[in-house]
Formats: C-alpha cells, structure tokens, sequence
C-alpha cells in the first residue's frame, strides 16, 4: 500500500511539473515577445532591423503594394512583431515538451520501476505526443481558413489558440469558425476553448 502511494505521488509530482513547465514556458514567451519590441528598431550596422533572437526573419517580410514594388518599412513592423510571436511561442511550446518528455523517460527508465509508474509514465507521453499532433491539426486548419498565423496550446481542461486576425480585429464569425474547427478536431467543449488575438 506504501509502494502504491510513493508511485502516486511520484507520478502527481511528475505532471505537476510538465503542467508548470508548459504554462511558464507559454506566459514567457508572451513576455519575450513584448520585451523584445523595443529592441526590433535597432539597426545591425548595414540598414536593416533586427529583433533579438530571431535568425528566420531578419529585416523582415518585404510587402508587395501598388506597381508591384517591395516595400519593408514601417508597414512590416506589425506583420514581423506577430510572426515573431507565434514562433517564439511555437519554440517555446516544443522546448517544454521536450523537457517534460525528458522528466518522463528519466521517470519511466529508473532501475526497479514499478509497472505502474511505467505505464502512467507512457501514457504520459503519449498524451504530450496527441497533443502536439492536435495542435498542428488545429493550426494548419485555422490558417487554411484565411487567418496569417495560428498557435495552439493544449491542456487536459482547456484549450488556447491564439490567432493573427485581420485589420479590423477579431469578430464574432472568426470565434465561430475557430471554435468550430476546435470542436471537430478535439474533445473539449465550446467553454474549455480560449481564442485570443495577438497583438
């Protein structure tokens, strides 16, 4: 009975850390993002902006305006703000999975583990490993119905996407779409599903 309550614990104490991980790692992101928005204007020494930590998109995504002429100044600011943040917020999102899956097969590999612990260790993982093909699901489905970018974040008890939406902002009909292709892909219900804009 001791055995059985040591491996209980072990196991709470185990996701409780990948949970913490995952909401740490997604608020930072959301931090990293904003605190590196002041750095975005600074040049690199041949005319071209840069924001801190972000090697795939130096300088920005040129716009095509008008004749045809690529324009990347003041216009793309915004557009490389928000794709900066659903990156950092995808790396973010895969760094604390890989380290919760790092605690778990640490867990899962011990010397005279129980079956038990195994077994809720595998479960585990497998469940990290829905979530990230879920995710994926949702993001190329949300920006297959026009939207620039999408980030999920999955949880036992909710769900968050976070969406690029137009100009005018985030309206009724986009929550409507988004929270239908949630529903179809998912099993959470339409109050466990958060959509927010990014900003």
């Amino acid at each position: 009975m001791r055995n059985q309550w040591k491996r209980n614990a072990v196991v709470a104490t185990v996701l409780l850390f990948v949970c913490a991980a995952v909401y740490l790692n997604w608020r930072y992101a959301g931090n990293v993002v904003d605190s590196a928005a002041p750095a975005s204007g600074q040049e690199d020494g041949e005319g071209s902006t840069k924001v801190l930590g972000d090697a795939t998109l130096v300088g920005g995504v040129p716009t095509i305006t008008g004749e045809g002429a690529a324009v990347s100044g003041e216009e793309d600011v915004p557009a490389a703000r928000a794709g900066s943040y659903f990156d950092t917020a995808r790396l973010s999102r895969q760094q604390s999975r890989d380290n919760a899956l790092s605690i778990l097969r640490e867990a899962a590999g011990q010397e005279n583990v129980e079956q038990a612990v195994l077994d809720d260790a595998n479960r585990a993982i497998q469940t990290l490993a829905g979530y990230s093909m879920l995710e994926g699901q949702i993001e190329n489905l949300v920006v297959a119905k026009g939207y620039a970018d999408c980030v999920a974040f999955m949880g036992e008890n909710s769900i968050s996407v976070v969406v690029s939406a137009a100009e005018d902002g985030l309206q009724t009909e986009d929550v409507a779409k988004i929270t239908d292709i949630v529903l179809s892909e998912t099993d959470y219900t339409a109050g466990q599903i958060k959509i927010m804009e990014a900003e």
